[in-house]
């Protein structure tokens, strides 16, 4: 791999359609009007239709090619989800070469979904995997689809817990709630991939980290905490890491870039910073837990359960 990839290394994308979950800011932004300058048709999944008419625009101006289109999308509501999926495939003719599972909520306060569900784990996984499922028809309609999910360093030293994932009956910590959901992220592109293989699909199951970018973690993080002394400690941490380790967002977005679009890409890659909290992009290694085959189809069952979508890997 180049580990002087840049964003100008990125094939034309003329011809390719992308769908990008929380296109409206950060990662998601920055890789819809990359994808959209090199040709791509970029479909922006957006929670609020006011910052994704912005969004929108500012793509719109990045564009060389197709023009982009809005689709909301509230991956906290899964009657959106089914919505947004049955739009994706009516625009593209079930023809969607990339899905940039991106958006997430970081380290909230605790929340529930429309549906009832912890609201980290709820958003960040179960939406995603719902909206995997439903648009696979459209992903395996392309020549080559891939699915590209975004994990996070935030990953690191957490835990599933599978019998508990609502945190209903432990306590509930909002940074390990966010751990617990980037886990599953990673865990459930790992089980996506094995089961693809195991189909002989030609579709792609990609995993993607930004190391630490400068996309408010920290700062979310700290106003979820009740004690002043907690979050104003937080928030001066956020400023001090920012300054000395946080890479802007354009560098953020490098990972999930190659993820999307790089020749010689395999199915059940992990592609991160070469010094896991920045750098260029290179292949890194996923997590153990994630890796647990057993721990795999008990989350992807879970997930099943919990979302009422038919997983269809094929």
């Amino acid at each position: 791999m180049n580990e002087r990839w840049t964003e100008a290394l990125i094939p034309d994308q003329s011809g390719r359609t992308v769908l990008i979950t929380g296109a409206n800011s950060g990662l998601g932004l920055r890789s819809a009007e990359v994808l959209a300058a090199h040709g791509a048709r970029v479909l922006l999944g957006c929670r609020s239709p006011e910052r994704g008419e912005t969004a929108l625009n500012q793509v719109r101006a990045a564009a060389s090619g197709a023009k982009p289109e809005l689709v909301r999308v509230d991956l906290a509501d899964l009657a959106s989800v089914r919505d947004a999926a049955a739009a994706v495939r009516e625009l593209t003719g079930d023809a969607l070469d990339v899905l940039m599972n991106n958006a997430g909520v970081m380290a909230t306060a605790q929340g529930r979904t429309a549906d009832g569900f912890e609201l980290q784990f709820g958003t960040n996984h179960l939406g995603h995997a719902a909206l995997t499922w439903l648009l696979m028809p459209a992903l395996r309609g392309a020549p080559a689809g891939r699915v590209v999910t975004l994990s996070s360093v935030a990953a690191f030293g957490a835990h599933l817990h599978l019998d508990d994932p609502n945190a209903e009956h432990r306590p509930y910590r909002a940074a390990a709630a966010y751990g617990q959901a980037k886990l599953s992220n990673q865990a459930f592109g790992i089980e996506l991939d094995r089961r693809l293989r195991a189909a002989d699909s030609t579709v792609l199951s990609v995993l993607a980290h930004p190391g630490y970018s400068a996309t408010g973690l920290t700062t979310n993080m700290a106003s979820s905490y009740q004690n002043p002394l907690v979050r104003t400690t937080l928030r001066e941490v956020g400023k001090l890491g920012g300054m000395l380790l946080a890479q802007r967002v354009e560098r953020g977005a490098l990972p999930q870039l190659y993820a999307a679009t790089a020749p010689g890409i395999e199915g059940g890659d992990y592609i991160g910073p070469v010094f896991v909290a920045r750098g260029r992009p290179t292949k890194v290694r996923t997590l153990a837990p994630a890796r647990n085959p057993e721990a795999g189809t008990t989350l992807w069952e879970l997930t099943a359960e919990l979302t009422g979508v038919t997983p269809d890997p094929r």
